[in-house]
């Protein structure tokens, strides 16, 4: 994966080392590319070990070092290895970026609405979400950004320019349809930056949060996309509620990352949910 264009702000990561949980996937790669390429020493994680280092080979071209390693961020004893490791290759961490989380099937419902009888009907109705696809989409979102967190931030403690960025997400402002947990579970993302960002403010370690608007992946296709190519009926309803009238560009989360991270540009920002959304948090709807 290569960026279209260069990092869209000049932001100096020179001599940083960072850590980004989820990097095995399309988004979070593509932060770990723009901040190798902005001189940090970038340590990327994730449970698929094989996509963590195949992302980290191919930034290599851009110099610099660029480290994949096996990571399930519900395994906090896991984390403490990997940890060790990447104090060993790297040294300690300067910036995280808590990109782990994701959806289950088990915790969506089929349809948008309830509807007279569909507690009994062949359809996933409230009703009918599991406690445990629930369980596991709450742990993978918020536990999965609370034990890298308390692992990685250690080595944050007494030292400047350290910043923790989270991944929160358009839901979390207003619930979606179909994906209640998924909903809970970002919004207690953008609380939880707003905590971390009190509780560090004395050591003077800055955690904001990007929150996503909706971007076309392969996460979510089967939402968006039909089989033929031609867009579902939420890709309509999207659109219509985006002003700028389009999905956003992976790259386009690259900037606001980079600001939120330069100690020059945003050394006073902390605790702040920046939207990328193309103006869908601002619009009503008339």
């Amino acid at each position: 994966m290569s960026f279209k264009r260069k990092n869209p702000i000049d932001t100096d990561l020179k001599g940083k080392v960072a850590v980004v949980t989820g990097a095995g996937g399309v988004i979070c790669s593509m932060i770990a590319q723009s901040l190798i390429r902005a001189g940090a020493k970038v340590a990327l994680l994730d449970i698929n070990e094989l996509a963590a280092k195949a992302h980290a080979q191919g930034m290599t071209v851009y110099g610099g070092t660029a480290k994949g390693y096996k990571a399930d961020v519900l395994d906090k004893d896991g984390l403490a290895e990997c940890h060790a490791r990447i104090l060993e290759d790297l040294g300690p961490c300067d910036i995280l970026i808590n990109g782990a989380g994701g959806n289950n099937p088990r915790a969506t419902t089929d349809k948008e609405y309830y509807e007279s009888g569909d507690i009994d009907a062949e359809t996933k109705s409230f009703f009918d979400l599991d406690k445990s696809g629930v369980e596991f989409v709450f742990d993978l979102n918020f536990i999965g950004t609370l034990l890298p967190t308390q692992e990685f931030a250690r080595d944050m403690l007494g030292k400047k320019g350290c910043n923790i960025i989270n991944i929160s997400s358009m839901n979390a402002y207003t619930p979606l349809t179909k994906i209640p947990a998924y909903s809970g579970a970002k919004a207690a993302i953008s609380n939880f930056t707003q905590w971390l960002a009190v509780h560090f403010s004395r050591e003077g370690i800055r955690v904001n949060a990007i929150a996503p608007g909706f971007f076309s992946t392969a996460q979510n296709a089967k939402l968006l996309w039909n089989d033929d190519g031609t867009p579902t009926e939420r890709t309509g309803k999207i659109l219509a509620a985006t002003p700028m009238g389009r999905f956003g560009e992976t790259e386009e989360l690259i900037g606001s990352v980079l600001f939120l991270l330069n100690e020059k540009a945003a050394s006073f920002i902390t605790g702040v949910v920046l939207p990328i959304d193309g103006g869908f948090s601002a619009y009503s709807g008339v």
